[in-house]
């Protein structure tokens, strides 16, 4: 996969900072501790999908905990905070981190493997994700398939549903088929993995998509 080494910007497509604005250092020890990544999001993802030679997109990359799924080689990840990207590369020399600025993904037609999104929808409102979908289209090889984990809510848990709508600072924490829906109006085919629970008050949906 070619690194990324710039690309133009057009200031009517600047993408908007979202709500999840934790300086660097904070977010990294507090919300992706090692421990709780490797138990929640590697072990989960690896689970069923070998990441081996594979090209990967982390998109909402944060400050990359997860870029250790993938080989330096084949990672590239994004993020809108440009604090946390500086912070991922001087955590993970060797990978490849940029900060998100655009809506047009500067990565080449059909050159991604996965797209890993790993609790960030659930910070961005519908009409953004929508603005991202092409791209997706347009980046993932064929049979290529974009994997997600995110916090969902489910009128079995009403607790867990209050609780993190007070505690997280995503404003958009979705029901199970408003997120599968993100996906199927841009004609992706959604497939549940797994539902389960983390931290015991969080109900966490994951799932991959792809074309059909």
């Amino acid at each position: 996969m070619e690194r990324c080494v710039g690309y133009m910007l057009c200031a009517s497509e600047r993408v908007r900072p979202i709500d999840y604005q934790f300086p660097p250092q904070l977010y990294h020890w507090f919300v992706r501790p090692r421990w709780l990544t490797k138990k929640y999001i590697h072990d989960t993802i690896t689970s069923l999908f070998a990441m081996d030679r594979q090209a990967v997109l982390d998109f909402g990359c944060g400050t990359g905990a997860k870029c250790a799924m993938a080989s330096p080689d084949y990672y590239v990840g994004f993020d809108p905070d440009e604090r946390r990207t500086q912070f991922a590369g001087k955590l993970n020399p060797g990978y490849a981190f940029h900060p998100l600025t655009s809506y047009e993904l500067p990565l080449d037609d059909r050159s991604i493997d996965y797209v890993w999104i790993i609790a960030v929808l659930h910070h961005i409102p519908t009409e953004l994700i929508s603005a991202y979908m092409n791209e997706f289209h347009r980046i993932l090889k064929p049979g290529g398939r974009i994997i997600v984990i995110e916090p969902y809510l489910s009128e079995h848990t009403p607790v867990c549903n209050r609780f993190m709508k007070w505690f997280d600072r995503g404003r958009y924490i979705r029901a199970e088929p408003e997120y599968l829906r993100l996906f199927t109006d841009h004609r992706f085919a959604c497939e549940i993995h797994k539902k389960f629970r983390k931290l015991y008050l969080y109900n966490e949906l994951f799932f991959s998509a792809r074309l059909p």
